[in-house]
């Protein structure tokens, strides 16, 4: 069941995401050559502390991390550590921040100093497939109507549409119904309706959409070791469209 929000939860919804957006905001600066994925984490959970928030990945089922940190190949799940972030690198913070009960959820990734022009095509294609597949957010639409949006862009752009790991809903729970892929026919799924918070986030491969997991059971890495991006926001559904909880803050 997919759970229709009060204005009281859309409301604490919006303080969460704006929380996990001055988190993006603030650690942007760090992301440079020479950090390691371990001192980002520790940056990202003091800071979220600050604000009043809780890093809401630590701990979830087990994950050491107080947030996502995926580098190159890695897909999603990332956990910090001894990893030291390269000129060229590109890195994926996703960051869940919990307020008051409720959960704000947003992936970005990011260029680490000067990044070839194929990882410029990857970070501009995967972003742009997310606003794709917001444009068909409203009441009476379909979730399979952003699905489709979403592959049609990707595939457009030759890059792999990760099927196993999908976007999702979200509140009281990190992860809430419906589970939301990035790919799909146009005209199916649930219809959306105004209240309903969802979690959009496209996953884009330079080579095939296959992957695995590592040894560590968390880190997913693409199949072929070519660069994966990831960008997510949270998002309500209002009256006439959507809301953005977790706005990009530069």
């Amino acid at each position: 069941m997919i759970i229709i929000k009060s204005e009281r939860e859309i409301e604490l919804m919006k303080e969460a995401g704006l929380m996990v957006s001055k988190t993006h905001k603030y650690l942007k600066p760090f992301i440079k050559a020479g950090i390691t994925t371990k001192e980002l984490d520790d940056l990202a959970f003091d800071y979220i502390k600050s604000l009043g928030g809780n890093a809401a990945c630590k701990g979830y089922g087990g994950f050491p991390g107080a947030i996502c940190i995926s580098v190159n190949e890695e897909v999603v799940h990332g956990i910090g550590g001894k990893r030291v972030l390269k000129n060229g690198d590109i890195v994926t913070l996703d960051i869940v921040v919990e307020y008051k009960g409720y959960h704000g959820d947003s992936a970005w990734t990011y260029e680490v100093g000067e990044i070839s022009e194929e990882n410029k095509y990857l970070l501009k294609h995967t972003e742009n497939a997310l606003y794709e597949g917001l444009k068909m957010v409203k009441p009476g639409a379909r979730l399979g109507d952003v699905s489709y949006a979403i592959m049609k862009y990707a595939e457009k752009y030759n890059l792999g549409v990760v099927r196993e790991l999908t976007g999702h809903g979200i509140g009281n729970e990190m992860h809430e119904a419906p589970d939301i892929p990035n790919y799909g026919k146009p005209h199916t799924g649930p219809i959306l309706k105004e209240g309903m918070c969802l979690a959009i986030e496209p996953m884009l491969n330079l080579g095939t959409r296959d992957i695995y997991i590592l040894d560590d059971d968390w880190t997913i890495v693409t199949q072929d070791g070519k660069n994966s991006a990831h960008f997510e926001h949270t998002v309500v559904v209002t009256k006439d469209g959507y809301y953005i909880t977790t706005p990009r803050l530069n």
